[in-house]
């Protein structure tokens, strides 16, 4: 019989700083402030003297300690707040970008990514990040998962999945204008991406016959070639080729008839065509308990899904919900995997 890790047996996760000008110091103080104790443990990497500071403007009041390295992260977290420190050039200012900063936050996303791989955390749950600010420091990709992926090694092929107690969905095509989603959706990506997300599900949730349903592009997934012809000649191949792969995977479905509560119950992950038809649905179900997961790298990553809210930044009213679920899922994925290896 194979024993679950509990809490303590998990290595600590890594929190990247993301927009130091951005919420994302004060949504981790209000994680560790309001669920440290049904969290696994967590260090921030950020510069401790200004995380003193944030935490009085905004009346959270959370103890911080600097600590060298990740190892100690797990004997101080119940206390305080562990912080790896990284040091930025100027003082960041809530809600004022400042470029001279971005050097600092990519550094502080790739060493999270190194503890990780090095095996010294569980996992990288990363902040927001202002890719406008960051393009002036040299960052050269389209987001941040294809800055992990790039990390991560050659040959990746990084999957979003939106993930939430209620309903898991990856979309296929991702940020594409809705009229150049046709061209670009093909049966080689559908099936490429549902097969990242299959293993993941096994690896990472614990489910060990993941079920599949791939949504159709078209209203009622084409109507037989009626209604447009992607549905017949680029979505059903890609399902009946994943059932041949052993996937149970089903479909095209109609999208307007996959999101309700019954319908929910028939599958374990939602394969969409496009952004709107996977982030609708589940934003509408539990706007603040969704967490962004990138499947397909050799590490876990889970993020909030929401901006750097930079209105809200010093504030103190930024929401901390979707970080506590970002930490709660990149723990629950940590003992899911450590399961996965032992079986």
């Amino acid at each position: 019989m194979t024993v679950s890790p509990s809490l303590s047996d998990i290595l600590p996760l890594a929190v990247t700083p993301g927009e130091p000008a951005g919420a994302g110091a004060e949504i981790t103080l209000k994680a560790w402030s309001s669920a440290r104790n049904r969290l696994c443990p967590f260090f921030l990497l950020d510069d401790p003297e200004r995380l003193e500071k944030l935490s009085h403007l905004i009346g959270a009041n959370v103890p911080i300690e600097a600590v060298d390295k990740p190892e100690d992260a797990a004997k101080v977290f119940q206390r305080a707040l562990p912080v790896l420190p990284i040091t930025f050039s100027a003082d960041p200012v809530p809600g004022k970008l400042n470029p001279v900063n971005g050097s600092a936050v990519i550094a502080g996303i790739e060493r999270a990514v190194q503890y990780t791989c090095e095996g010294r955390s569980a996992g990288v749950v990363t902040n927001p990040i202002q890719k406008s600010v960051l393009y002036e420091a040299g960052f050269k990709y389209p987001g941040h998962t294809e800055f992990l992926a790039a990390l991560a090694g050659p040959d990746m092929t990084p999957v979003m999945m939106l993930a939430s107690p209620a309903l898991r969905v990856i979309p296929i095509t991702i940020h594409v204008p809705l009229k150049q989603v046709p061209e670009a959706l093909t049966t080689e990506m559908i099936v490429t991406k549902a097969r990242i997300t299959a293993e993941a599900m096994k690896r990472d949730f614990g489910c060990k016959a993941p079920r599949l349903a791939i949504a159709g592009l078209n209203p009622h997934a084409g109507e037989d070639g009626t209604i447009g012809t992607e549905d017949r000649d680029i979505v059903a191949p890609a399902v009946e080729t994943l059932k041949a792969d052993g996937i149970a995977a089903f479909g095209p479905l109609s999208a307007d008839t996959m999101f309700h509560a019954e319908a929910r119950e028939s599958y374990d992950a939602a394969i969409c065509m496009y952004h709107d038809q996977a982030l609708i649905p589940i934003k509408t179900l539990d706007f603040w308990g969704g967490v962004n997961v990138t499947l397909g790298l050799p590490f876990i990553r889970t993020s909030p899904d929401h901006g750097t809210a930079l209105e809200l930044a010093g504030t103190g009213r930024a929401h901390a919900g979707s970080m506590i679920a970002a930490l709660a899922m990149a723990g629950d994925m940590a003992r899911a995997r450590a399961m996965h290896q032992n079986d």
